[in-house]
């Protein structure tokens, strides 16, 4: 009996993201948050809320506005009271991810006061602003901050997106593979980082080329 081939197996490696502002691409749905990370520290409010679905771009704006303005960064389901003075310690702040839920909400509201006390800017990201607090003060304090949302991506952003998860794995594609995406997948950047890591996995697995129509094999997608 003639023995199978070997499979050929895609290794799940990490690839670099650079989250340099540079890097960052910009389009209408993020316009107005791209504007508040550039015009810090001429904030009219010390503390801003970020939001916006997940893979959108708020934790490249965070660490590209943590390395302008010196800030440190901290999970919000890692942030504890005691470790509040010591997250302030330079005088900016970003907290990541806010969900309900999912973060100790003595030890936020504590932030909060002790930043306003402090005059220390504090950057929070959410995927939404309603986070149905139980303290009322902290509540209020939320609902009280600016927020910046950041919409899904248009037509032009969701193609510039593709080609530069593409080409965070090193992965050359054709216009017309990142056309064909563009027009087929749900508008948003989750939808494109899942499909581009999809891909990349199939074509080292299988070894092709990513192509439109090995990209329409593989995710069932019309050609025409």
């Amino acid at each position: 009996m003639t023995p199978a081939a070997p499979r050929q197996l895609a290794l799940a490696l990490e690839h670099a993201e650079s989250f340099a502002r540079d890097d960052f691409l910009s389009g209408p749905s993020n316009e107005q948050a791209l504007a508040l990370i550039d015009s810090w520290p001429a904030w009219p409010h010390r503390a801003v809320m970020l939001t916006g679905p997940a893979g959108s771009g708020k934790s490249h704006l965070a660490a590209a506005w943590a390395q302008t303005a010196g800030a440190r960064s901290v999970a919000a389901h890692a942030l504890d009271h005691a470790s509040v003075p010591g997250a302030l310690a330079t005088g900016a702040l970003v907290v990541e991810e806010l969900s309900a839920g999912g973060f100790d909400e003595r030890a936020l509201f504590h932030l909060l006061n002790l930043a306003r006390e402090e005059q220390a800017f504090v950057l929070l990201t959410a995927r939404t602003p309603a986070l149905n607090c139980t303290i009322r003060d902290l509540a209020s304090r939320l609902k009280a901050l600016p927020v910046v949302a950041i919409a899904p991506p248009d037509d032009v952003l969701l193609r510039a997106v593709l080609v530069k998860l593409f080409s965070d794995r090193q992965v050359a594609v054709e216009e017309s593979l990142v056309s064909y995406l563009a027009t087929r997948i749900e508008r948003s950047f989750a939808a494109a980082r899942a499909v581009v890591a999809r891909l990349d996995a199939e074509a080292m697995r299988r070894q092709r080329p990513l192509t439109r129509a090995f990209a329409a094999e593989i995710l069932r997608l019309p050609q025409a």
